[in-house]
């Protein structure tokens, strides 16, 4: 069984016995945490997904250790005006040991009888305006055309004459 849980605003997914980086948590070594933020709970084809949140599922872990990552380099640079600024961050981690998942079934609420169909709903006809509109730019182009290929022809007959 699989959980995905949020905290520190990322998303991890998680088995019971993984063991995980998680952003800094205020808890010693040894503590044990619960996250009440379950996404989603599942085992193969049986998967149990909240919206957003599944209500009752539960992620409890234990924390095996505090720490800082690998230094990263943060570097600034612009040619030709003696510009470089080099900065170095390191981020705060806790690792924990995921101990448990627990799951319970999201409760599905009853759909009123009197709901219309889906696609009842999205077909719909087009406005008339914009039908109006539409033929109306396309006569106006279709006369714009004739006029100027009447113009061009009467410049011809012009030019064959002189």
């Amino acid at each position: 069984m699989y959980a995905v849980f949020r905290t520190g605003g990322k998303q991890y997914r998680a088995s019971k016995g993984d063991l995980l980086r998680v952003e800094r948590l205020d808890a010693e070594e040894g503590a044990t945490i619960e996250f009440d933020e379950v996404l989603l709970v599942g085992e193969g084809a049986n998967i149990q997904l909240g919206s957003p949140l599944l209500s009752g599922g539960m992620v409890k872990a234990r924390v095996t250790s505090q720490g800082r990552s690998k230094k990263i380099v943060v570097l600034k640079f612009r040619r030709r005006t003696n510009y470089k600024r080099v900065k170095g961050h390191r981020q705060h981690y806790t690792e924990i040991e995921v101990t448990s998942i627990t799951a319970s079934a999201p409760k599905k609420a009853a759909k009123p009888a009197t709901e219309t169909p889906v696609s009842e709903k999205i077909a719909r006809p087009a406005p008339k305006k914009v039908a109006k509109t539409t033929a109306k730019k396309a006569a106006k182009t279709t006369v714009k055309k004739t006029a100027k290929k009447a113009a061009k022809k009467a410049a011809k007959k012009t030019k064959k004459k002189t």
